[in-house]
């Protein structure tokens, strides 16, 4: 299929940004003191910028446009520096295109290229959506007397809750024991928060339906070193795809060289402790 699309004369421009407010879609920014084309992903050519180019340097071309691959666009954006690598992986963050932005990460680690953003800017937008019902908040007064009860209590000392929301950084994550466990086991353990929870910090993902795995990975690295976690426990559930947060926290410890002790409990789909092993 053939696209329109932005094309910019670097000769011609001058860095004056009178484009850049014209390109609703964020596809241009002025870095460098040229106009870039952060990502053609968001260019949808019909050409708002190009009355607001005093210099002329804007048209757009037709060409014929290949399915968007992140791979080879990351190839295009590092030749550009560290600020377009930066500008592009905010980019992707601000429109939330986490599957992409995922790819792009995986791309640097794998080029040996340093990503530019930091845990806390790859967060910044990802992991708050602007709602009340994601801030942070410790939970307290938890009351131990179960046994005593009829019915369970509830062992949650933190919200949020979910990787994707949770900051790698908070203050119920330092010092703490962390639990880290696949979406579906609080549904099918009963006792989940009487004995795998009760006294530790939690995270939940889902380690085949999330497209954050490179996030959750810095975030990973972020809360060992940063966050001096005590330990790590991993429950999933014996599906293969669960396997993957297994990974991600062996990624995580070779990256940190952290010696930090973590647990793996697998659950059956019926609701019992099939195996635990200690993964370092």
């Amino acid at each position: 299929m053939l696209r329109k699309i932005i094309k910019i004369d670097e000769e011609k421009c001058d860095g004056c940004g009178n484009c850049v407010p014209e390109c609703r879609e964020g596809a241009l920014q002025i870095i460098d003191g040229k106009a870039r084309l952060i990502s053609d992903l968001f260019c949808d050519g019909l050409g708002a910028c190009l009355g607001n180019c005093p210099p002329g340097a804007l048209t757009v071309e037709e060409r014929e446009a290949e399915p968007y691959d992140e791979m080879k666009v990351m190839k295009y954006i590092t030749a550009g520096g560290v600020n377009v690598i930066k500008a592009h992986l905010e980019h992707l963050r601000d429109h939330r295109e986490f599957e992409y932005l995922t790819l792009a990460l995986e791309y640097l680690r794998d080029s040996g290229i340093e990503n530019p953003l930091s845990a806390k800017e790859l967060e910044e937008k990802t992991s708050h959506c602007g709602c009340s019902g994601s801030q942070e908040m410790n939970i307290e007064n938890i009351d131990d007397n179960e046994d005593l009860k009829d019915s369970r209590v509830s062992h949650l000392m933190q919200w949020p809750i979910q990787f994707h929301l949770v900051s790698p950084q908070a203050a119920y994550y330092r010092n703490s024991d962390f639990l880290l466990a696949a979406d579906c086991c609080g549904f099918v353990y009963p006792d989940f928060h009487k004995v795998f929870l009760k006294g530790k910090s939690l995270a939940i993902a889902c380690p085949k339906l999330d497209s954050n795995k490179q996030i959750y990975l810095e975030k990973l690295v972020t809360m060992i070193n940063e966050s001096n976690l005590k330990s790590i426990t991993v429950l999933i559930m014996q599906v293969p795809c669960c396997g993957g947060l297994v990974h991600l926290v062996q990624q995580a410890i070779d990256i940190s060289k952290s010696n930090i002790q973590v647990m793996v409990t697998v659950l059956s789909n019926t609701g019992k402790i099939l195996q635990t092993s200690r993964l370092n």
